[in-house]
């Protein structure tokens, strides 16, 4: 009570926050007369003058007034567009590196041109981070206009760019791009062998447009990269045929977790079943020998029943196209993982293309904390303030808007059914859209909007229909939504980032209707014309009451229905939003109090009868309450197993930038050859035991394996002083003398180039190796929880075991392949081309639930990373057969005759 009471009195903390901003908003709007004074040249050398001072040791903070009354002069040149005192507000928390919480239509892309071009003056690079392609490129060309004229230099990183194009945009002085394209770029470039082939520079600052889409919604899924393995088509398609013969007593559905588990009998029908079929070992699915088949049921199981048909994904021209559980848009390019993918192109009979392995994986937590300074701009935040803090250090500040808000919110009205439900909303919206008034209606699912569509057919409604099917539309459908009578089904999520204008959008109504019509005053004349009759509309859309925002459906998120009800009253405009629910929704049936509701609702409405109570609706928040909270469970699960290999990934990546960044690695190479000979030393006699206890057979076969050396230990064993420190020195003595002979074989230069790729070819095999260990440990871990064992610290300190032992394989591996190498001398040619990556497949998946939330095409399809020994000698083996040429599988015999498979041969140099 006396908090509230404070709180009356002093304000909120924000509020108090916001209100202490007012004297820096003052400052600048001080320096407004003496900058608009200043003619258009005088104003771009402002610029000049900034960087300047700063080389001279200012601060950013200390330019701050200045410069943003610079950016709100440029604003007003070349935008036409002046910056309000709230937007200075917003512009000085972002510079801050918070999160500007913002009402939608309150201009968050004019307040980032602030905090963007301040940031930019010093040299280091600025990302502007957008949720789509298309916001990337349209703030880039918008904005852009502000920053160029004040001589900034700015790019975009949308997909299918060549490398040459991304390192120039990353270049530029402020980069407009996707989070998806950011992340991936990161990984590629530390699977690359050349610094100059890297696109990204150090990391420096990063703006978040829709901060909480992208940091909290997607944040669930990691950025995947991975190659194809072996094609086992055959297996799904058996699979898939012996589920679908169970029946509901078969299994049981989680719908929550998204899990599906066999029952007892269910096991043994399915065991039979395979038995029938041949794919079981002996006569019990989990025996160890069926490990893999085991993982195809499950796959198929929740294939067949709980991923459906345009909800999670839909078929198109013969594909299965990922539907973004929060966008509602077609995720062409992506894939689920762990076979998920291959499963349900086995239920549709669509072609079964191979499962893929992981390459490289970061999430977005720990992509985005690289970041020196962070912050962002959303309409929807306050909601997550608690987890922004947690996981980004960032504090929530919630801006004034510039007009107040007018919009009425309604109550959630209740239905006992979806058909009593959706007539009741064709009604209400046939009856707004005879007055003229705008309705807007957010649905969760494409099988919803098509639903209602048919509904809106049946009362003779003329509405347009937005949802994955039709994404490339999505943003001029969404611009018009204001105009009288219109009336627009959309996802909850699409269009985000367009305005809706009352009586239409200018730009967009232009681009449209006058696409084909030359620059002229023929087209001037028709722009006026289009500007009058939307000045015309808007005056009839305010009187009708404003654009109407209609949710079919509560989101499990109170965000997502915050940002939908945040689409009516931009800028003081008039508006009206209300939810239309019932009992067979999906957030009241899997979370909802479902006896409550069910005995209240059926024993008390009559079919088609509504009603609406403060109960209900407290109910429905406690139950997103309860996602919510889940929700943050699983993210920062996920944030925790990723520190784990984030830890060793800085490891990894640190080493690989150190090896290219090096002129030799000849101290690195030794340093392996000595700890390998320790370790081989170590294994055959062990300390504190006698000589003739020692495994001398075992170190003779290491020694030649390994350092490609015949030592004789017979002759060592028979001194008088002999312990292993003197067996140590020997063998390194040895092989450094076998390495300095291979030395003069070949030119300096051409040496410390193999030496460097044969490092760097090692590290990035055992490191992919290692995270295919990880990604299997991590599915299997939390059964340590039965044994009253944590699973995450039994995953941290599995993980770390690994990791040691995968740095020991590295350095064997570079000892062996560097003792083993020999080169012969020939003519000058053209390099043979080494076999090479393959393209690489690119995908953010949920780990827990299997969805994929990426919003843009493939980032990977540019083309594969190629590895090249820069050198004009070939690689033989001691015993000097050559090398076949040509297309080698990696696990196709070595051509050299060695007995190995060739990626464990000479496959290790490519």
């Amino acid at each position: 009570m006396f908090g509230a009471l404070a709180k009356s009195i002093f304000g909120s903390s924000n509020e108090r926050y916001v209100k202490s901003l007012g004297k820096l908003v003052d400052k600048v709007a001080s320096f407004e007369p003496a900058i608009s004074a200043l003619s258009d040249e005088d104003l771009v050398a402002q610029t000049v003058k900034f960087r300047e001072r700063l080389a001279a040791g200012e601060t950013l903070d200390d330019l701050l007034p200045e410069a943003f009354a610079t950016v709100r002069e440029a604003g007003k040149r070349t935008l036409g567009q002046r910056h309000y005192d709230v937007q200075m507000i917003g512009g000085i928390v972002l510079h801050r590196g918070e999160i500007a919480e913002m009402r939608t239509g309150e201009g968050k892309t004019l307040v980032a041109t602030l905090a963007t071009y301040l940031n930019a003056l010093e040299g280091k690079g600025v990302h502007v981070v957008t949720v789509n392609d298309y916001l990337a490129r349209r703030d880039c060309d918008w904005m852009g206009q502000v920053y160029r004229f004040l001589g900034l230099t700015t790019g975009v990183i949308v997909p299918n760019m060549r490398e040459e194009e991304r390192r120039e945009a990353y270049n530029a002085d402020i980069t407009y791009a996707t989070n998806n394209e950011l992340g991936f770029d990161y990984l590629r470039d530390n699977m690359k062998y050349d610094r100059a082939q890297m696109v990204q520079r150090p990391f420096n600052y990063a703006i978040v447009d829709e901060v909480d889409s992208i940091l909290i919604d997607e944040a669930r899924t990691p950025l995947i990269i991975s190659g194809p393995t072996d094609d086992k088509s055959e297996l799904y398609i058996s699979v898939d045929g012996i589920v679908k013969q169970l029946t509901d007593d078969d299994y049981e559905k989680d719908e929550k977790q998204r899990n599906i588990t066999l029952t007892e009998d269910g096991t043994e029908k399915i065991e039979r079943m395979l038995e029938a079929a041949g794919l079981l070992e002996g006569d019990n699915l989990y025996d160890f020998e069926n490990t893999q088949v085991v993982h195809h049921v499950n796959q198929a199981l929740r294939a067949v029943m709980m991923f459906r048909r345009d909800i999670d994904y839909i078929v198109k021209d013969g594909k299965v196209i990922i539907i973004d559980e929060f966008t509602g848009r077609m995720m062409d390019g992506r894939r689920w993982s762990d076979g998920l993918h291959q499963a349900v192109e086995a239920k549709e009979g669509v072609n079964i293309e191979p499962e893929n392995q992981t390459l490289a994986s970061i999430t977005f937590q720990n992509y985005f904390r690289m970041y020196p300074k962070l912050s962002g701009m959303t309409g929807t935040a306050a909601t997550e303030a608690t987890e922004f803090h947690e996981i980004y250090k960032m504090n929530v500040v919630t801006i004034p808007t510039n007009k107040a808000v007018q919009r009425i919110d309604e109550e959630d009205e209740f239905y006992k059914n979806t058909n009593d439900k959706f007539r009741a909303i064709a009604k209400a919206i046939g009856e707004k859209a005879k007055t003229g008034q705008p309705v807007l209606v957010g649905t969760v699912s494409i099988e919803k909007s098509e639903m209602l569509s048919d509904f809106l057919k049946e009362e003779g409604v003329a509405h347009e229909v937005l949802n994955a099917r039709f994404h490339e539309r999505e943003a001029h459908i969404v611009a018009q939504a204001g105009r009288k009578g219109a009336v627009t089904i959309a996802t909850n999520m699409a269009g985000r980032g367009t305005d809706i204008q009352l009586g239409g959008n200018l730009e967009f109504r232009v681009d449209d209707e006058l696409a084909g019509m030359a620059e002229g005053p023929e087209r001037d004349a028709a722009v006026e014309r289009i500007a009058a009759e939307i000045n015309a509309e808007k005056a009839e859309v305010l009187a009708a009451g404003g654009l109407f925002v209609l949710g079919t459906e509560r989101h499990e998120s109170r965000r997502i229905d915050n940002q939908l009800r945040g689409r009516s009253g931009r800028q003081g405009d008039p508006g009206l939003s209300r939810f239309y629910l019932s009992l067979d929704d999906d957030l009241l049936r899997i979370f909802g109090p479902d006896t409550l509701f069910a005995r209240m609702m059926n024993a008390n409405m009559e079919d088609g009868e509504a009603i609406g109570s403060k109960w209900l609706s407290k109910a429905i928040e406690t139950a997103q309450r309860k996602v919510e909270a889940r929700n943050y469970d699983i993210r920062k699960q996920v944030v925790e197993y990723d520190d784990v290999m984030n830890d060793q990934r800085k490891v990894i990546y640190e080493q690989r930038s150190d090896i290219m960044d090096a002129e030799t690695v000849d101290d690195v190479v030794a340093d392996m050859r000595i700890e390998t000979v320790n370790d081989i030393v170590g294994a055959a006699c062990p300390p504190g035991s006698y000589p003739e206890q020692w495994n001398i057979a075992a170190l003779a076969e290491q020694s030649r394996e390994i350092l490609s050396i015949e030592p004789d230990l017979q002759a060592w064993l028979n001194e008088d002083a002999v312990d292993p420190e003197m067996i140590e020195e020997r063998l390194a003595a040895m092989a450094d003398a076998h390495v300095a002979e291979k030395m003069t074989q070949i030119e300096t230069n051409d040496w410390h180039m193999v030496e460097k790729s044969i490092l760097l070819q090692s590290l990035d095999h055992h490191w992919k190796e290692h995270l295919s260990t990880l990604d299997a440990l991590r599915q299997v871990v939390h059964l340590r929880a039965y044994a009253q064992k944590t699973p995450i610290n039994e995953y941290k300190q599995e993980a770390f075991a690994l990791f040691e032992r995968m740095l020991s394989n590295i350095r064997e591996d570079v000892t062996q392949t560097i003792g083993r190498v020999q080169f012969r001398m020939e003519e000058p040619m053209d390099m043979p081309e080494l076999p090479v990556l393959p393209d690489f497949i690119t995908t953010h998946i949920d780990p827990f639930t299997g969805m994929d939330n990426t919003d843009d095409s493939d980032a990977g399809s540019q083309g594969a990373i190629t590895t090249m020994i820069p050198t004009q000698r070939l690689a033989v083996p001691e015993n000097g057969e050559t090398v076949a040429t040509g297309e080698i599988s990696r696990n196709a015999p070595c051509p050299c005759r060695s007995g190995k498979k060739y990626k464990h041969c000479h496959g290790a140099l490519a």
